[in-house]
């Protein structure tokens, strides 16, 4: 088995050195170039906040820090000039994914959600459609829709909350939906031909190394495209901010998370796209951890364990 995966592992052309595969490799392979995400709010809010499902939404969410880069008083266009005003360097022109990014965006009618989708691909250059929403707001209808923005070289993505593969966790989240509505949503998702990227976060309250490695291992064993991986950071305003206050919750250090992670991703199939390796806030929302903060550090220091265990992704995983 060892030989079947070191091989598998060594036929990789797109993995550009490192011991896992990155999105940001994987999309310059694609299109020879480097590609920048517009990130998007558009004010569709959440079902776990506006009372359709509760009102006090997640433990780790407050207003302004599910997408800090996106300025929801601008208009679509206007937030998408904005970043790629800042995105600008040099004479050659640039492409783009418009990242829904903020909140659960599929919480709305399919006309709105079908104008709002239109607004972002009307630039110049927009070569891929990234939607995150939450699996209890992904009815077949809606699915329908984004299914028909699949073409040939474009980058459709579902992002789609997961979290945590364990109920327990969900529920001390207050994520208001159950691990078996997130695999149904896959499913539905995956038979329209979209791909689809799950957000977890290491470092629940209560989980162990086990329940995060099985969390790891479920994944393998889903048809998921991507992951972004988390680690659980305390957000200014938000109520896990005031059990952290009341110090009830202990937090992983870089050292434990980096561990964590690389543990992780040698049980994580070879073929996922991992999107993302650590969660990043703005310094004024933060509360902690603060190693949170030097997103770069802790991207080299999970790269550099990795190389020290000789280790890679998929390298545990038993899913093939």
């Amino acid at each position: 088995m060892y030989q079947k995966k070191k091989a598998n592992h060594y036929r990789r052309g797109n993995w550009y050195g490192k011991p896992y595969l990155f999105f940001g490799d994987y999309l310059f392979a694609k299109y020879n170039t480097k590609i920048f995400k517009l990130s998007i709010n558009a004010n569709l809010g959440c079902p776990n906040r506006d009372g359709t499902i509760n009102s006090n939404g997640c433990i780790f969410c407050s207003e302004g820090s599910a997408s800090p880069t996106a300025n929801s008083t601008q208009s679509i266009h206007q937030q998408m000039q904005s970043a790629i005003d800042g995105f600008h360097r040099g004479l050659y022109a640039q492409k783009y994914i418009a990242y829904f990014q903020a909140y659960t965006n599929t919480h709305a009618s399919v006309a709105l959600l079908k104008e709002l989708y239109d607004t972002a691909l009307q630039f110049d250059n927009v070569i891929g459609l990234m939607i995150g929403t939450r699996p209890d707001c992904l009815p077949d209808d809606v699915l329908d829709l984004i299914a028909q923005y699949k073409k040939e070289n474009f980058e459709l993505w579902l992002e789609i909350g997961l979290q945590s593969v364990h109920d327990k966790s969900l529920q001390w989240l207050q994520r208001g939906h159950t691990y078996s509505q997130t695999v149904d949503a896959i499913h539905r998702a995956v038979i329209r031909g979209i791909d689809v990227c799950v957000h977890v976060i290491l470092g629940i309250h209560g989980e162990s190394w086990d329940d995060m490695m099985e969390t790891a291992n479920k994944i393998s064993r889903l048809p998921v495209k991507g992951v972004k991986i988390h680690h659980l950071h305390v957000i200014k305003g938000t109520p896990l901010a005031m059990i952290y206050n009341t110090g009830a919750l202990p937090l992983l250090s870089c050292k434990q998370y980096v561990s964590y992670v690389c543990d992780f991703i040698e049980r994580l199939r070879d073929d996922i796209i991992i999107h993302r390796l650590s969660g990043d806030q703005l310094k004024d929302m933060l509360v902690a951890p603060s190693w949170g903060l030097h997103k770069g550090t802790v991207i080299k220091a999970i790269e550099d364990e990795l190389k020290r265990r000789g280790t890679y992704q998929g390298f545990l995983c038993d899913s093939y």
